[in-house]
This record gives structure tokens, C-alpha cells and sequence, in this order.
């Protein structure tokens, strides 16, 4: 591979998807892209990086694009930020919610392991929370990953990630050799594609939003920009969940990290904190 075509390469990933190729990173070009070149008919990977860098071609942009975004996700990834809804987050808005709707967008859900996982926690709770609607939104860049996600169909590796086998049980049935979610919990989710360097204004208002372990791959620019849009699309005593990697210090004073609870923030306003909270810090 010529450094010529490398250069195109993360110039090309950062403009579609904000992702910063460092030089670290280049190990991924082979790993990700070899089957790529495989299934586009080129004879190796600089073959299909000169084609990209040589070439005006949307469908190949758009493919190698997808083929280089991280998409690591899993069930109750982390645990921590779904105890924090369940304990904190929940009773705090179930209170001054009174029509019910909660309003949550998961961005840059990938194959739909935490939006399905919030609907499936959600589930479990009705009885505690009879009038609460959890209206899930999830978005991603993929539209291979939103397929998937969309169908609800998991490996048996997928499943045993992170999935309480009680879970499992309850809310899985076995396809052949897959597990897919039960319908009840595949409506409870719309999926739509959306890149997060777009305008995000026509996601809505949300009172909850999760945008984990994502950031990570972003530049100080361009990081900066996505946390402000979302901001402006959080109510005023809603809540933002962070990966534990991430962070908002340094980059925009639109949010404040909540005392004791790591990844976990709120509106940076006066709004924010006066509203009422069920938090003991």
C-alpha cells in the first residue's frame, strides 16, 4: 500500500464518518479491508485503495467506509450505565414525565444489542412502571448493521454476551441455529440510519440519550461539534451516557459530569440544575 493511498484513505474515513485513522491504527486497513477486496474482485488490499484513490465510486466509498467503522458492541455492554438508568435515571423522569413517554436515542447502535437491551430492562419492570412508554430510537452509519439489528436474529456467541440466561429465556426464542427477539421487544425499537457528523436535528427532542464508546474515534473538532448537537437536542433535565473511555472535560462546557456516576451527564444550565433529581450527590 502507497502511503499516497493511505493518506486518501483516513482523509476519506475522517470526511464520512469521522473516524481518525492514526498511524497506529493502520493495522486495520488488512484485517478489515481484505475481504472487501475479495468480494469487490481485486487482487489485494492496494489494489482496492489505489481504485478508491484513482476512482469516483460512491458504492465503494460507502462500503469501505462501513467495512472500516468499529462495531463492537454487545448486551448490557459495560452494566454500569444500564444499573444507572434502572436505579437513578428512571425513577427520576418517571416523576416528572406525566404522560408517560420517555424519549431515549441510542446513537450509533450498531447491531442493536443496547437499545434492544434498555426494552428488555424496561420489560422486566412493568410491573413497577405500568403507564412508562420507553420510545427507543436507534441510529447508526451501517446499513449493514441496522439490517441486523432490525431482524432481532443472534449467534449463540451474541446472546451469551452479556444476556442474563433468564433473559434469554424469556425474550429469545431458537431459529435453527440463531435466537431471535421476540416481537413485542423488536417493536419497541425504530431503527434508521444517521451519521453522526450530519445534522442531527431531526432526531428530536430526547430525554435520554446514550452515545457510548463512539467519541473515542473522533478528532477534538469534530467531538465537540457532535456533543453540542446533542445538547441541543436534550431536554434540560435530561441525561447523556458517555463510554467509560470518554469524557466531556476539555472539549464543551455544554454538559457537567454527574457527581459519583462515571459516564453519566447532564445539561451544563441552570435548568439543568435546578431539576429535580433522585440522585444522593
Amino acid at each position: 500500500m502507497s502511503p499516497e493511498d493511505t493518506e486518501h484513505l483516513a482523509a476519506m474515513l475522517k470526511q464520512r464518518s469521522g473516524l481518525i485513522l492514526g498511524s497506529d491504527k493502520t493495522y486495520l486497513i488488512e484485517s478489515r479491508l481484505a475481504p472487501v477486496a475479495r468480494r469487490e474482485g481485486f487482487a489485494n488490499v492496494a489494489a482496492l485503495l489505489t481504485s478508491l484513490r484513482t476512482r469516483r465510486d460512491e458504492k465503494l466509498i460507502y462500503t469501505v467506509t462501513d467495512a472500516m467503522t468499529t462495531n463492537e458492541t454487545f448486551f448490557f455492554r459495560d452494566k454500569t450505565p444500564f444499573d444507572q438508568f434502572k436505579s437513578d435515571v428512571l425513577p427520576a423522569l418517571a416523576k416528572t414525565r406525566l404522560s408517560g413517554d420517555i424519549k431515549i436515542w441510542c446513537a450509533a447502535a450498531s447491531t442493536g444489542q443496547e437499545p434492544y437491551s434498555l426494552a428488555m430492562m424496561m420489560e422486566d419492570m412493568r410491573h413497577q412502571y405500568p403507564r412508562i412508554n420507553l420510545d427507543i430510537l436507534g441510529t447508526d452509519i451501517s446499513e449493514r448493521c441496522l439490517e441486523k439489528a432490525q431482524s432481532g436474529l443472534y449467534t449463540q456467541f451474541e446472546v451469551q454476551r452479556g444476556l442474563p440466561i433468564q433473559m434469554m429465556v424469556k425474550y429469545f426464542e431458537k431459529v435453527d441455529e440463531m435466537w431471535r427477539l421476540s416481537p413485542k421487544i423488536r417493536q419497541a425499537i425504530r431503527f434508521r440510519k444517521l451519521n453522526l457528523l450530519d445534522n442531527l436535528h431531526s432526531v428530536g427532542r430526547q430525554d435520554v440519550i446514550y452515545c457510548r464508546n463512539v467519541l473515542i474515534y473522533f478528532d477534538l473538532e469534530t467531538k465537540k461539534r457532535v456533543l453540542e448537537q446533542i445538547a441541543n437536542l436534550l431536554a434540560d433535565d435530561g441525561y447523556l451516557f458517555l463510554g467509560a473511555a470518554e469524557t466531556v472535560l476539555g472539549i464543551t462546557d455544554a454538559f457537567k459530569p454527574m457527581t459519583g456516576m462515571r459516564g453519566l451527564y447532564v445539561k451544563n444550565t441552570a435548568a439543568a440544575a435546578t431539576a429535580p433529581r433522585r440522585f444522593g450527590t
